[in-house]
């Protein structure tokens, strides 16, 4: 979200959103902002403001400043059935009552207003620190924000300094390879061919933060660390999505949940798509772990140990999460990056090995394009910094590994006129519905590992629905608020103020339907994804299970995303003896409208717009990551072409990615070297 450039403004809107918003589309972005959350509207505004013109296309920031100033039309507002009077004027309790009845309006455009701006304003209203004082809504819920000791050993990991730029303004290098992105699959590409001696560049599109300086606030992370600074979203606004746009990429902000693709995934993309999961792909991951010093979570915390006794008490599976961390125990920022050098980010391990062995790696460059001459790579065009101290920059290379995720790949193949018809198409999200429970207990969510425990019982599909893992979810005060539903102001003020008794879970669901990742005319990236009908079952399912597991833990409270809270007292639960009002609750859940625009669906995990696989008519990637420049078959395969991130996923896997990226990208390094 918006973050220190734009709190180092006024909040009077001045300096941040100068020229772009008049002061009435200000005034009415504030009187919404009062609506959701009480205080602070001025400044919250300003912040909002600045945030979606950094981060939406320039389309959608147009079309959010029409609805704030049809809110204010006289005429408009009794055309669509209201009283003919400006949103301003109405009393508090009728400007809620506006707000809910475009929340649940047939009008598709007006549902997707609220929800963005919804989400939007009320996540700001409780991450934003203040200027001076802090968030006075943090001493009301509990929250009290920690800092983890700065490791004294900082990783090794620098950006490399590039020399003066030619008369031309254009800064050239020349490499044996060139590797666009730097996250989980960029990293490990990075570091294999380093240590087999090649030339390696690195570009990555987002900043450079050192564990010295990674941000203390969950605003500043937004802002920092996060792509779009947090406000990626599908172009309806039906699922908030959350991708790392950092040095490292999501290796540097993830839950660090370190799961292999199932076995049943596994054997149908052998199966069905042509990729060899077998002895080398196992042998690849086996190394990996051992690489991210992957071992069981060392601490349970209360959250955790909340959901384990959930299953214990259902007869569920349930085991310990693994992850890739080192003395990682109670600080719980792992979201912020890690000052403690705990996290096996890239920049503790691949990076600061391929750095270690030569690589040069060049933050804040984004690729305009592979420059392809004759039918092979020849390197990329890129452009490096911002604003008046932009340069351009040309990496002249043979050979060209693009790991820019699943959903900056596709724009880079586009922009280097690959043509093939899948590119950008077959996204994957993993779809994440959301439960809270209240216990009696604190729990205070936002300390400890952030996933030290899963269960397991329901990873295997049926006929009618997906698998999942249910897992806990960390999450601070303004994801919180984000994710927690709104039912009016005081309503949701009281739902938060109960926050640090609140056990929030999450399912991570297998394909739930398919979407496309598109540029607009601005050049901005369009992502658009459907549920299809086993997604909505499989969500439905996973609900009711979670409000389950929830009630079993001893939850005298569950939330659900999108529906009022459900209050069942301090009665205990038993397996098969529910009360009616919990199955009332079930069977509410079972039903729940996953229509389009209602912003009930999460995803951190983006897999599959350049899928890898046999078929040159459906996969634009070979098996070995080779890029292909069309569906005419392998003969128009792009030499010197490679992609090596999650966008190569034939299929969603339905458990955190991470470790299976990294397989496949070290297998598509083997491709590099050989054909160097």
């Amino acid at each position: 979200m918006a973050g220190r450039r734009l709190q180092a403004g006024h909040a009077d809107g001045a300096d941040v959103t100068a020229g772009r918003w008049s002061p009435e589309e200000l005034a009415t972005l504030a009187a919404v902002a009062e609506t959701f959350v009480r205080g602070g509207a001025v400044r919250r505004a300003t912040l909002a403001a600045g945030a979606m013109d950094r981060s939406l296309d320039p389309g959608q920031v147009a079309q959010l400043r029409l609805v704030l100033r049809l809110l204010e039309s006289r005429a408009a507002n009794l055309v669509l059935g209201r009283r003919a009077m400006p949103f301003r004027d109405l009393s508090p309790l009728a400007r809620e009552r506006y707000l809910l009845a475009w929340a649940n309006s047939p009008i598709a455009r007006r549902r997707s207003a609220f929800h963005g701006l919804r989400q939007l304003l009320t996540f700001l209203a409780y991450a934003d620190p203040g200027e001076t004082a802090g968030n006075p809504r943090w001493r009301s819920i509990g929250y009290v924000p920690e800092r983890a000791p700065v490791t004294r050993k900082v990783s090794t990991v620098r950006p490399f300094a590039l020399p003066a730029a030619a008369a031309d303004g254009v800064v050239t290098l020349d490499a044996d390879v060139v590797v666009v992105g730097s996250g989980a699959g960029g990293g490990v590409v990075a570091a294999d061919l380093a240590a087999a001696g090649r030339s390696v560049v690195v570009l990555e599109a987002g900043p450079f933060v050192d564990e010295r300086t990674m941000p203390a606030t969950e605003l500043d992370a937004f802002d920092q660390l996060y792509l779009n600074h947090g406000l990626t979203s599908t172009w309806d606004g039906s699922v908030t999505l959350l991708a790392g746009a950092a040095v490292g990429g999501g290796t540097l902000i993830n839950w660090m949940t370190c799961v292999l693709a199932p076995d049943d995934v596994r054997a149908d993309w052998q199966r069905l798509h042509g990729v060899d999961t077998g002895d080398a792909f196992a042998t690849d991951a086996a190394a990996l772990a051992a690489e991210l010093s992957v071992t069981p979570a060392a601490a349970q915390p209360p959250k955790d140990a909340a959901i384990v006794s959930g299953a214990d008490a259902l007869g569920w599976r349930s085991s310990t999460t693994d992850r890739n961390a080192r003395g990682c125990t109670d600080c719980g920022s792992c979201s912020f990056g890690c000052p403690r050098g705990a996290k096996m980010s890239g920049i503790r391990a691949h990076l600061a090995g391929a750095q270690r062995h030569g690589a040069r790696i060049v933050p804040e460059a984004r690729c305009d394009r592979v420059v392809v001459e004759g039918g092979r790579a020849a390197g990329v065009e890129a452009t490096v910094g911002s604003g008046e101290a932009r340069v351009g920059l040309v990496v002249r290379a043979r050979q060209v590994v693009v790991a820019a995720g699943a959903l900056g790949t596709p724009g880079v193949l586009a922009r280097s006129g690959l043509d093939h018809p899948s590119i950008g198409r077959h996204l994957r999200i993993h779809p994440v519905p959301v439960i809270a429970g209240r216990m009696l207990e604190p729990i205070r969510m936002w300390i400890g590992p952030l996933q030290a425990s899963q269960v397991d019982e329901f990873t295997a599909s049926e006929p009618g629905r997906n698998g999942y893992v249910i897992e806990s979810t960390p999450a601070h005060p303004g994801l919180l608020a984000l994710a927690l539903p709104w039912e009016g102001m005081d309503a949701h003020a009281d739902v938060m103020e109960r926050a640090a008794h609140i056990v929030p879970l999450v399912a991570v669901t297998r394909d739930g339907g398919e979407g496309r990742v598109t540029s607009t005319r601005r050049g901005a990236t369009r992502i658009d994804y459907r549920l299809d009908r086993t997604g909505v079952t499989t969500l439905r399912h996973a609900m009711v299970s979670m409000a389950r597991l929830a009630r079993a833990a001893g939850a005298a409270e569950i939330i659900g995303v999108g529906m009022p809270p459900a209050v069942f007292g301090r009665e205990g639960f038993t397996p098969g003896g529910e009360s009616r009002a919990f199955a009332d609750f079930e069977e509410r859940l079972s039903r729940f409208d996953f229509a389009p625009n209602r912003g009930s669906v999460f995803s951190a995990h983006q897999m599959g717009t350049a899928r890898m696989g046999s078929d040159p008519r459906l996969h634009p990637c070979d098996p070995g990551g080779r890029v292909r420049a069309g569906d005419a078959g392998p003969s128009r395969a792009v030499r010197g072409l490679y992609v090596a991130d999650g966008s190569l996923f034939p299929t969603g896997i339905g458990v955190n990615p991470m470790l299976t990226i990294m397989a496949l990208a070290r297998g598509v390094a083997r491709t590099v070297l050989a054909e160097s």
